[in-house]
């Protein structure tokens, strides 16, 4: 007998009534939310069934990784560069009239590989790993917001290089484009978490992560930025964390008109991609912007990635860059 997969999607309504009322009871959930925050699950913590849904992150238990006892195939087939070039043309275009200072251009890409879903979930070695059954795999390096106590953090990742570039570091560090395309991702999510938080300040700015993926190692460019909430947080959890969607990192800025640009070109649907996956323990809540993203879809995988443009962008590099994203991070 085939399995039913025994949650209902709710729409944003009901995930901020759920969240608020599990946050006011301080009782534990998993919260699942999609890219537009218009629907995802909110699973309390006595219902989370490991056939259907596991989840593992970093701040909140501990890692469980199974090591690949198999050598990995993967196959990638990305749109073209002719396809590519189209519609980060368009981009280019909104940009020049003023439309965006900054858009987040992501693709479909079809992969073949030997592992199932839930074998790269067990063997990644990501900050935060999500899978659901017959759906999708999560293995995100970024972080969206953390609260630990009253203190909100947010920890928005632009900027990504090959580790093996000679100073690397120094490379996407002194880059214009990657200083403009970071700063003005800074600048959002501190206007966001003042919405929510007083004392908002940048905490730590352009620091450096290494990633090593089943191709190579990458340097990805994290900041941190962190706020003060009300004594109450617990009981408006749910309208504090959609206040903050959809997250500023993998849509751009300003928001409302990016997110048009978004759905003008990119010609299909992100859904739970880019959206946001978190865990609230009773007390704290750790939260990550759901990238490095494969999707069942009828027989095939699909992963999705993509990359910030601005007006100092190259074409190429950008192709380079959401090529370059398609990888997994396996022990």
């Amino acid at each position: 007998m085939k399995e039913i997969f025994p949650y209902n999607i709710l729409n944003k309504k009901e995930i901020i009534a759920q969240i608020n009322n599990l946050g006011c009871l301080h009782n534990p959930f998993l919260f699942i939310v999609d890219f537009k925050a218009e629907s995802g699950y909110v699973i309390p913590n006595q219902n989370i069934d490991n056939k259907f849904v596991q989840f593992q992150f970093e701040t909140l238990n501990a890692k469980r990784e199974t090591r690949n006892t198999k050598p990995l195939d993967w196959k990638i087939k990305p749109l073209s560069i002719f396809d590519y070039q189209s519609k980060f043309n368009f981009v280019v275009n909104q940009l020049q009239l003023g439309n965006s200072f900054l858009t987040n251009l992501t693709q479909p890409t079809e992969i073949e590989t030997n592992y199932s879903l839930e074998d790269l979930y067990n063997c990644g070695t990501a900050k935060y790993k999500l899978w659901l059954k017959n759906q999708f795999v999560v293995l995100s390096p970024e972080t969206f917001v953390r609260i630990k106590g009253q203190i909100i953090s947010s920890y928005p990742m632009k900027g990504t290089i090959d580790a093996a570039i000679p100073n690397a570091d120094e490379v996407i560090l002194n880059d214009p484009k990657e200083k403009a395309e970071h700063a003005t991702i800074v600048d959002l999510i501190r206007n966001d978490l003042s919405l929510v938080a007083e004392q908002v300040e940048v905490k730590r700015y352009r620091y450096i992560e290494k990633i090593r993926t089943n191709k190579q190692d990458l340097l990805q460019v994290s900041s941190e930025i962190s706020g003060s909430l009300p004594d109450d947080f617990h009981k408006k959890l749910g309208d504090i964390l959609f206040a903050l969607l959809p997250a500023g990192s993998i849509c751009g800025a300003p928001k409302p008109k990016t997110l048009e640009i978004i759905d003008k070109i990119e010609g299909y649907n992100r859904g739970f991609y880019t959206g946001i996956c978190g865990y609230f323990d009773g007390k704290n809540l750790d939260s990550a912007v759901m990238i490095r993203f494969i999707e069942k879809a009828g027989e095939k995988l699909i992963f999705k990635s993509g990359g910030g443009i601005t007006a100092q962008s190259e074409m190429i590099k950008e192709y380079e860059e959401l090529t370059q994203k398609i990888y997994v991070p396996i022990s």
